[in-house]
């Protein structure tokens, strides 16, 4: 089976003299990944809201719980694949949105995408992406692939990034409702930095008709008081390498300042209402998951509402200082969505025995975040590819070790 296998073929490559260059455990990934990194994107990428308690709250929660097998059972044979919105997977994880990927690697989100295709594992498409959904979604082919969504202040926007979500194959589109609002990151204010004043994860807006029509509009923002000098145009450096097209067009129109303008006016519009989900199903037909749901009644009106998918997640602690852990709120949203529609979970995934413990407690897949990030930090697409394996091999073996051979035996009883 799958975690035998690649079990083996590490410990044959160290008879070889050849090491994981990417490590398997979760701390040394982790140092690896932040020794590889500036100070910029280890803030952002490890920089969690407030203190970070909700960060740890998330660990927590999975360690609360023990799995408890059961023994002589044939496991020889195990199957790990799911259904999800009518597509199979190979094991029951997608990689979750993570914008502004060119912080850690050059490929982005390209490396991603091949990484995901190559393991057969769905992802989903951020929204603050570095590359755009369309060459992504090209050197996916048939993989499985989402469109994250966030709702900008620009209606036609987001008509646009809906249709350009169905036109490249997306089989959904994940709402995220957690981030109608920038979350209080000491990390990145302690530096400063923001990198999407940068120009970087925005390459979905710059790749958009609708958003390079929209440049002109008025942004009514504060004139600037910013003075020239070599940090500023240092800035302005990296925005003409960012943005696309000729670079004596990009001088003379001063579009790529343009664009961060208008990105820091339209994202992202904290009125968004339970009412405005009629509006995108107007949009598509595709299934719309809502991603950011905590609370029991929450679930309650996405009922109402005519969703097709939730997903538990507190964005990773990265908006709420002492958030409920999303393990902690899991039962309750499974319990009243009683098997109506799927229920992922995010937030505070980094091992193979974490997928198993977030099944027990009814998600029907999970969504991985940052130790893929990680890997990509580490070694591009190969890096992204070693942490998809370890974690599928992990759970793999979770399962055969607690007397499992497929998703069915995975409840609630295998937990204590």
């Amino acid at each position: 089976m799958f975690g035998q296998q690649r079990q083996t073929q590490l410990y044959l490559d160290g008879v070889a003299g050849q090491p994981p260059r990417v490590p398997v455990s979760e701390h040394a990934l982790e140092a690896k990944a932040i020794a590889m990194m500036t100070a910029r994107a280890a803030a952002y990428v490890l920089g969690g809201a407030g203190r970070e308690d909700t960060m740890s709250a998330n660990r927590r929660a999975f360690d609360q719980w023990r799995i408890v097998p059961r023994v002589l059972r044939d496991v020889e044979h195990r199957d790990t694949r799911a259904q999800l919105f009518g597509i199979e997977m190979r094991m029951p994880m997608l990689t979750a949105p993570i914008g502004v990927l060119e912080i850690v690697h050059r490929d982005a989100d390209l490396a991603v995408a091949r990484a995901a295709h190559a393991e057969g594992v769905p992802m989903i498409f951020s929204n603050q992406a570095s590359v755009a959904m369309e060459t992504c979604a090209a050197v996916m082919q048939d993989t499985p692939r989402f469109f994250q969504l966030y709702w900008s202040r620009s209606d036609d926007l987001v008509e646009s990034f809906v249709r350009r979500a169905e036109a490249c194959g997306c089989k959904g589109i994940v709402l995220t409702l957690d981030t109608t609002m920038l979350g209080w990151r000491p990390r990145d204010l302690d530096l400063a930095s923001l990198p999407f004043l940068r120009g970087m994860g925005i390459a979905q807006y710059t790749s958009d008709p609708v958003f390079r029509r929209e440049l002109e509009l008025p942004t009514h923002e504060a004139p600037s008081r910013t003075r020239i000098n070599l940090h500023v145009l240092g800035v302005l450096r990296d925005l003409l390498q960012r943005t696309p097209g000729p670079l004596l067009e990009k001088l003379r129109t001063s579009w790529p300042r343009k664009a961060v303008r208008r990105f820091v006016a339209t994202y992202s519009r904290p009125s968004l209402q339970w009412t405005d989900l009629a509006r995108l199903r107007a949009m598509t037909s595709l299934p719309i998951i809502l991603k950011g749901v905590l609370h029991p009644d929450d679930a309650r009106l996405a009922l109402e509402h005519g969703v097709d998918g939730l997903i538990v997640s507190n964005h990773g602690g990265r908006q709420i200082d002492g958030e409920v852990a999303t393990l902690d709120a899991l039962p309750g949203i499974v319990k009243v969505v009683n098997g109506a529609l799927p229920v992922l979970l995010d937030s505070g995934v980094r091992s193979g025995s974490d997928v198993f413990k977030a099944l027990a407690l009814g998600a029907s897949a999970v969504l991985l975040g940052r130790p893929y990030v990680y890997g990509l930090a580490i070694a591009g697409e190969a890096g992204v590819r070693e942490v998809l394996r370890n974690i599928h091999a992990e759970f793999d073996l979770t399962m055969g070790l607690a007397g499992c051979t497929s998703l069915a035996d995975i409840t609630r009883d295998t937990l204590a």
